[in-house]
């Protein structure tokens, strides 16, 4: 009998949901930055074995939204609750005790996947209260490879009975075009501070596998003209940095050298405009369409 499953990755912003995605994938897929709010649009890692598929969505954190952006991560957040089998709710072991779930998802839909609470971070706390952790039912305690495995093996057994839905050798369910702007805003995050990086977003515009290297054509995006001159940095040593970060990655995921082209341009206000977000795959949900 073969099992399929959708396991969300869910919690408030930073708590390690991409560098939990990462560890069980085994590779950089899933953008990792210190800075609270990186992830924005869900990204789903697939782990295949003989009878087993699971697909782990890194879900964007539940903040309580402040703008047109953060509602629709939420709201992309709020359905990817919907649409998962088991939901991992992680929180930061030195923040612990976890809230109630219930609370940080009070405006959603009932969902009725099992909810399972993981703390993350384990290293920054003692191995007295790690053990602690680890014995609070229904949770969690993330500590090491061995503690993820664990974790995973615990997932397999709880999956429903179903066909894959991707083929065994798949690791993303999203095109690679995707990634390339994940990359370029991980690289952001990274290479720029304040609110530079949370105005900044990136656009595929040509993306040929055919050639040796893969050509990419991207347009890098800021709501101001400082912030353009900010991510070009002196003498474009910024704008360097940024796309030798995204590019190491993209070339590590692809298995192929890559030549990466990057263009930088205003676009006043895109946080806010629903027509701009569309644009960069925030849909506008059902229920707010005209």
């Amino acid at each position: 009998m073969s099992r399929f499953g959708r396991i969300a990755l869910a919690g408030l912003p930073n708590a390690g949901k991409s560098s939990l995605l990462n560890a069980i994938l085994g590779t950089h897929l899933s953008l990792v930055s210190p800075k609270a709010q990186a992830t924005r649009l869900p990204v789903s890692g697939i782990v295949s074995d003989a009878d087993t598929q699971m697909v782990f969505v890194d879900l964007p954190g539940l903040l309580e939204p402040a703008y047109l952006l953060q509602k629709r991560m939420r709201q992309l957040a709020l359905e990817g609750l919907r649409t998962a089998d088991i939901v991992l709710f992680l929180h930061p072991a030195p923040e612990a005790p976890a809230p109630p779930f219930a609370q940080l998802v009070s405006d959603a839909q009932h969902f009725a996947a099992e909810v399972i609470t993981v703390y993350t971070k384990g290293d920054q706390v003692s191995e007295a209260r790690r053990r602690e952790l680890a014995l609070l039912a229904p949770v969690t305690a993330i500590t090491s490879a061995a503690s993820i495995e664990a974790l995973v093996t615990r997932l397999r057994e709880r999956l429903p009975a179903g066909e894959f839905q991707y083929p065994a050798d798949d690791l993303a369910s999203q095109p690679m075009r995707f990634f390339v702007t994940e990359y370029l805003r991980e690289a952001a995050f990274d290479a720029l501070e304040d609110e530079v990086p949370y105005a900044f977003t990136a656009e595929v515009d040509e993306f040929r596998e055919g050639r040796k290297p893969v050509y990419i054509r991207t347009t890098l995006y800021v709501e101001r003209e400082s912030q353009k001159g900010i991510v070009i940095g002196h003498r474009g040593e910024t704008l360097r940095k940024i796309g030798t970060h995204a590019r190491t990655r993209l070339e590590a995921l692809l298995g192929e050298q890559v030549y990466l082209e990057t263009w930088v341009k205003v676009l006043p206000g895109w946080r806010r405009n629903a027509a701009h977000l569309a644009r960069f795959g925030f849909p506008v949900p059902d229920n707010e369409a005209e």
